[in-house]
């Protein structure tokens, strides 16, 4: 009776947090999903906004996407821009301060539908989703360009891998400052900064660049996916640093030479690389919601007649693996690792390749997870097997056990001598069946971190109602699967997808041997439906990974169970004696 008890107190606790957090956090704090009032700053025209980021990034309030779609059709109509055409980004250059702050990706979509547009990565200075990048000077004593200042191009100039453009501006003492943008069949553009002097004297400058963007289109960081401020300093990989602590610090200058720099988000990746110069790199916070990373090269004296270049390659595209791994191998330092592998990036690699192969083979991102899964279970099931050979064995000597613990029940030590005696007659390793469950850890969190980081799983369909594999399950139980216009908040966003993983999770448990311990068997009965509701949010590739790896769990050890009657007779007359022993006392209670 007070395990009944308990098990109800359980369900209506667990219930109370589901259905009152929400509505708790809504009366406490009305107004927590409004837009901040925060006062205008010099590189920010529009407040900042306290939605919480989605997992893609993007702008996410309605009033946001309609002011960025107005500007951007004021800024782009503007005269003095330089058309950018390319496979992998189209654009303009703006004249005026030589920004690159107009591009898109052409291989990539804003959402499924075919006629959304291609993903925007750089938006002018003052829109709503403002990103881009400068290249320039400071200088003591000499007029520099700044962002006013008018660029001259030539006349009909485009930005294409086989023409490059040479942007010209020259000061009143002499100076003549050029940037020659040149751009490749992907994501990078190389900007090379000259300045000859044409002056009496001689004149320092120092050479900069610079990524300026705002933090409401970023994605959510979370804690094994970084989103934010990157970069490599003396050839590591900085993860460490994000929007918080830049916003906190107010500058941070990174320590060691400068490999690249930048901000990335989950899909899109913004950074600077110095080519042929020793660079510092920085991360600093320019208003509210305004952030830049830049990259300072050291001064340098130009003389009479002399003319000094420096040359910075800007990186503004997806995080295809193939395209990061070029890049790197042409002499950008780590760069294949901005993908956020973590730990376990040597299993993750290959059964990244692994998958994507699958993919190619078979053209459907769906199957090609769920034969990927097959082949992972496929090669741990020997790893399984012993497992479970371990845990039948240990089964089968529980009598023995649990007659020596009682035995010795006032003697610990002696209690523990005998134990360790059995152990060693029986043949039986208590450990063996831990080991293999550390083995398999870092290969499923590998295939865990492969999906939620692959970009080929971007708007990939499945089957039927499944267009996206990287998006949650859009067909959710509440609304009958879209029916309603309703959407259900998202710890009650159950779908289809999540329903299966409950059903499975909980057959591959009603199959596990009955633990002996009557709390622990409560947890084990509410944890399928418990983790139903923690996985729905999750993206519907994920969700069919686990619901492919219960199945084939499942199956697994039924065929174990064949393989070790004993341990399936041990199971069975566990039960039988307890539901012997609740008669009895329900018996003595009457």
């Amino acid at each position: 009776m007070q395990n009944q008890r308990n098990l109800i107190l359980a369900v209506l606790l667990t219930a109370l947090i589901l259905f009152g957090w929400d509505a708790g956090v809504r009366y406490f704090y009305p107004h927590a999903n409004e837009p901040a009032k925060a006062a205008p700053q010099a590189e920010s025209t529009s407040n900042a906004g306290t939605t919480k980021p989605t997992r893609e990034g993007g702008l996410r309030d309605a009033a946001d996407m309609a002011l960025e779609k107005q500007d951007l059709k004021v800024a782009l109509a503007a005269p003095g821009r330089v058309p950018v055409v390319a496979p992998g980004l189209s654009g303009s250059i703006n004249l005026s301060g030589a920004v690159i702050d107009d591009l898109v990706l052409n291989r990539h979509r804003e959402t499924v539908e075919k006629d959304s547009g291609p993903v925007r990565i750089y938006s002018p200075a003052g829109t709503p989703a403002q990103q881009f990048a400068q290249v320039g000077w400071v200088g003591e004593g000499v007029a520099t360009p700044d962002g006013r200042t008018v660029w001259t191009a030539p006349a009909g100039a485009k930005l294409t891998p086989a023409t490059p453009v040479t942007l010209t501006w020259s000061n009143a003492t002499g100076q003549t400052f050029a940037i020659t943008y040149k751009i490749d069949q992907n994501y990078l553009i190389t900007a090379s900064q000259a300045v000859r002097n044409g002056g009496s004297g001689p004149v320092q400058l120092q050479p900069f660049a610079l990524v300026n963007r705002t933090d409401r289109t970023a994605s959510l960081d979370t804690w094994n996916v970084q989103s934010g401020p990157i970069g490599a300093f003396d050839g590591s990989v900085n993860f460490a640093t994000n929007y918080s602590t830049v916003a906190d610090a107010g500058t941070i200058q990174e320590p060691g030479r400068t490999d690249w720099i930048g901000f990335t988000d989950i899909y899109w990746m913004s950074v600077l690389a110095p080519q042929g110069a020793p660079a510092k790199g920085s991360f600093r916070k320019v208003s509210s919601d305004i952030f830049r990373a830049d990259l300072i090269y050291d001064p340098a004296v130009v003389q009479p007649g002399q003319t000094v270049a420096t040359t910075t390659r800007i990186f503004a595209g997806a995080k295809e693996h193939t395209v990061l791994d070029a890049y790197e191998k042409q002499g950008i330092a780590n760069f294949g690792l901005s993908i956020d592998w973590g730990w376990f990036r040597w299993f993750e690699k290959p059964i990244f390749w692994l998958l994507v192969k699958l993919f190619s083979l078979v053209g459907n991102f769906g199957v090609a997870i769920i034969l990927l899964t097959l082949i992972v279970r496929g090669i741990m099931f020997p790893v399984a097997q012993r497992q479970f050979a371990s845990m039948a064995a240990m089964r089968a000597i529980q009598p023995k056990m649990k007659a020596l613990q009682e035995r010795y029940k006032d003697d610990k030590q002696v209690q523990q001598q005998k134990i360790m005696e059995l152990y060693k007659q029986e043949k039986v390793n208590p450990l063996a069946g831990c080991l293999p469950i550390f083995l398999q850890i870092p290969v499923f969190f590998a295939l865990y971190k492969t999906l939620i980081l692959s970009i080929e799983m971007r708007h990939q369909p499945f089957v039927l109602w499944i267009k996206d594999l990287s998006a949650p399950d859009p067909a959710h139980i509440l609304n009958l699967f879209g029916y309603l216009d309703f959407q259900p908040p998202g710890f009650l966003a159950i779908g289809v997808l999540a329903l299966l993983l409950g059903v499975t999770m909980y057959f591959q448990f009603k199959l596990n041997p009955a633990q002996m311990d009557p709390a622990q068997q409560q947890i084990f009965a509410l944890m399928p439906w418990f983790m139903m509701f923690v996985m729905a949010p999750f993206a519907a590739g994920l969700l069919i990974y686990w619901i492919t790896s219960n199945i084939l769990t499942i199956a697994q050890q039924k065929f174990l169970y064949s393989r070790h009657p004993q341990l399936r007779e041990q199971q069975a007359k566990e039960a039988d004696d307890k539901a012997r022993a609740v008669a009895r006392d329900s018996g003595a209670k009457a």
